[in-house]
């Protein structure tokens, strides 16, 4: 059984490895607002959940031929902010001015990290189960200087990733807190996934790495 990535983010990756699996990544190449825009009017989880799902079936043609029993978990983030306005769903900033925008009202409030998951599990190159569900996970975002804003908006880091910060890189020193599961907001809830292979017949344990899931010392 082979396990499949659907996505280019080390950040995911990293979070699987430390797990104790090594995954193969194949990245989707989905067009995320393409997707978005033939969905009308979505909720947030709806919209999550949808754009996970295309990142799977954009791969499943190539997986299934190449790895013709493997599982595959695709996901796709997304913050939840009420700016005073009504909720709004925001992706990746893309540029500096659109990240500074979006901190400057994120700053010393709260925002609700939505993630969604997809998994396709195949056998002999078919698709024989499919699940999807969603992890939100609530982030207390810290009052940052402009000093502090200017600096972190240059190492490029906020431009390309869900809601313009990270939990496991520079972002997490401007993040004060978290209520929910932690690696949701990294990008792949370890606590859904693992519910989700088991709803499709594979134990998590399974895929561990052999021999590389080990205690770690006290300390």
């Amino acid at each position: 059984m082979r396990f499949v990535l659907a996505s280019a983010s080390p950040a995911r990756r990293a979070v699987l490895g430390a797990a104790g699996i090594d995954p193969i990544v194949r990245v989707s190449g989905v067009d995320e607002d393409a997707v978005t825009a033939a969905l009308g009017d979505p909720t947030p989880t709806d919209l999550v959940v949808a754009l996970a799902e295309a990142k799977a079936e954009a791969v499943r043609p190539g997986v299934a031929a190449e790895f013709p029993d493997s599982v595959v978990i695709a996901c796709d983030s997304m913050l939840l902010m009420d700016f005073g306005d009504g909720p709004e769903v925001v992706g990746k900033p893309g540029t500096v001015d659109i990240a500074r925008r979006r901190w400057k009202r994120m700053a010393g409030g709260t925002g609700e990290l939505l993630t969604g998951h997809a998994v396709e599990l195949f056998s002999g190159g078919e698709l024989v189960a499919r699940a999807k569900d969603s992890a939100a996970t609530t982030v207390r975002f810290a009052d940052i200087t402009d000093e502090e804003l200017d600096a972190y908006l240059t190492t490029g880091e906020p431009l390309a990733v869900a809601g313009g910060f990270t939990l496991d890189g520079l972002g997490g020193w401007f993040v004060e807190g978290v209520d929910g599961d932690p690696s949701s907001v990294i990008g792949i809830s370890l606590p859904l996934t693992r519910k989700l292979l088991a709803s499709v017949g594979v134990g998590v344990v399974t895929l561990w790495r052999d021999q590389e899931v080990r205690a770690h010392p006290a300390g």
